[in-house]
């Protein structure tokens, strides 16, 4: 099969949340479930809170990405996380 591009909405719980930190500990448990190519943008929400929108390359083979999304929502600093993407990789 072929490998597919997940973009993941994590909203932080506070406007004071460390975007920086919270983006390393999200991308290490990505990393666990295998996904690769990780890039993060930064998207302002409102009233200064911002959310990270991630992408990476996930292998489709490994069916659904329901565990890996419990897994971020239980990272300190997460108020929720969405798969807000899902397309076939080209190439």
């Amino acid at each position: 099969m072929a490998d597919v591009i997940i973009t993941m909405k994590v909203m932080p719980e506070s406007p004071e949340i460390d975007l920086d930190a919270l983006q390393e500990k999200v991308k290490a448990v990505i990393s666990e479930f295998e996904g690769r190519g990780t890039k993060v943008d930064i998207e302002p929400v409102a009233f200064g809170l911002k959310a990270l929108i991630i992408r990476f390359a996930y292998d489709e083979n490994k069916g659904s990405t329901d565990d890996m999304e419990a897994k971020v929502s239980e990272v300190e600093g997460v108020n929720s996380v969405d798969i807000i993407g899902v397309d076939r990789a080209l190439g």
